[in-house]
């Protein structure tokens, strides 16, 4: 199995003073069980409950009081409750017995020495029903597809993790990374692909798996929408992603359909909650707070670049091109930034923003804002000359700081660069797999 970075965050949680049960969020075939289950090799005793099993569920309907239902469980897995304290109990597919997520607060304040996590399928499209969830007693991450450098991993390749570790990445590896990193934006991150790739390191066999993804979550809608109409209206949205990821959109007629902004609203905002897609929305901050604005046209991040490609049907254009930046009119490599940028961070807080400058003489928009020690660091994809960068130099104008962000498939270089308005700035030269470094490479040029 490959490396998961999501290891260190639960070793942080699990050493912690102040640890709470932990709601592991994510969408569907992310990981978080395999996950868990390798993270329980650091226990001397594992529990594993799933509670889409009847006999698992029936623990939490049976037994109200904690302390029975804590004895309950340890009697039937066979498991000494004397060494609790050296015991990890997961609880899968919570969101099954919704009233589960509240009894986590009894093990916080009860059993604070048991080890709990909670995860689930589709544990955010319930989160903002009718459901009590214990604040202050428990605690989220969120569980994101597989980054980059979590890739390196998975194709055994420790040496450029270590490079790109180090960030000072020699200039002769530059081209094996950026291999790697072509291959990674068009398979994408999710472990079953690139277990299966990394396996097999055939393309073709990979069409089997994303379909089955894809069939999956088209078949969960029924679990979550509230009726026939929407579960129609969710399958043309998501079928319609490829063509639409990238753009501003609109949720009147989205993409060239009949249906009103209304319930294409509530429908992207259903996939957000199943955590299959984000609704970005630009922002006009050159400085914190960002106040974003929900009035203009937001962007689609999709849950993952290889799903994105195989929904937009432009696996072929990898095979015509070698850099990143030429396929798919550069939209592929918009959304894998954006994606390597989402993986920087477990918590559920995280997020990703664009922004724009909208006027009569004209208009600006930066593909993404980088946050470093209270500054909004403005970041374009793309490549050529720093002239072109237009952008960003209105951005950098307006900005209280003088440094920019270019992520390409070039190798890292620093340019000192004056904006069309006048003012003098650094730009740094960001290849593609530094993405996983970027807090290193911004405070070493600051």
């Amino acid at each position: 199995m490959y490396f998961r970075n999501i290891d260190l965050e639960l070793l942080y949680w699990k050493a912690s003073d102040s640890r709470k049960p932990l709601i592991l969020r994510g969408a569907r075939q992310v990981g978080k069980t395999s996950a868990v289950s390798l993270f329980a090799k650091n226990y001397h005793q594992f529990i594993s409950l799933n509670l889409e099993k009847k006999q698992d569920a029936d623990l939490f309907y049976k037994h109200s009081a904690i302390k029975n239902l804590v004895e309950a469980i340890f009697f039937l897995y066979n498991c000494d409750i004397s060494h609790k304290h050296q015991t990890l109990i997961f609880i899968d597919e919570i969101q099954d017995v919704p009233h589960a997520i509240n009894i986590l607060r009894y093990f916080y304040e009860d059993y604070p020495e048991i080890h709990v996590i909670a995860a689930g399928s589709l544990l955010e499209t319930i989160l903002s029903e009718n459901i009590s969830i214990p604040v202050g007693r428990v605690e989220f991450s969120v569980l994101r597809p597989v980054s980059f450098y979590e890739f390196l991993g998975a194709s055994n390749q420790k040496q450029l993790q270590s490079m790109i570790d180090d960030v000072d990445v020699p200039e002769y590896a530059h081209n094996r990374l950026m291999e790697y990193f072509y291959n990674y934006s068009q398979i994408g991150g999710m472990p079953e692909v690139v277990e299966n790739y990394v396996k097999n390191k055939n393309l073709i066999r990979l069409n089997k798996v994303y379909d089955s993804l894809l069939t999956a979550y088209q078949n969960d809608f029924e679990k979550y929408a509230k009726n026939n109409a929407q579960i129609n209206i969710l399958r043309y949205v998501l079928a319609s992603m490829g063509s639409e990821i990238g753009n501003r959109i609109k949720f009147q007629h989205f993409a060239n359909s009949n249906y009103g902004s209304k319930e294409v609203g509530e429908a992207l905002r259903v996939l957000e909650k199943a955590m299959l897609l984000k609704l970005v929305y630009p922002t006009i901050s050159t400085k914190f707070p960002i106040q974003k604005d929900y009035k203009k046209s937001p962007k689609l991040q999709f849950l993952d670049t290889g799903l994105f490609n195989k929904l937009a049907g432009i696996q072929p254009e990898f095979m015509r091109n070698n850099q990143v930046e030429s396929v798919h009119h550069g939209k592929v490599a918009e959304h894998i930034v954006g994606q390597e940028l989402l993986t920087q961070s477990y918590s559920p807080l995280h997020d990703v923003q664009f922004w724009t400058r909208e006027n009569k003489d004209a208009n600006a928009e930066v593909d993404y804002l980088y946050e470093f020690e209270g500054l909004l660091i403005p970041l374009e994809v793309k490549l050529g000359a720093s002239g072109r960068l237009r952008s960003l130099h209105s951005f950098i104008d307006k900005a209280e700081h003088n440094i920019g962000i270019r992520v390409s498939s070039n190798y890292f270089s620093v340019e000192n660069v004056k904006t069309i308005g006048g003012k003098n700035y650094k730009l740094l030269n960001v290849p593609f797999y530094l993405l996983h470094s970027l807090v290193k490479v911004v405070e070493a040029n600051v």
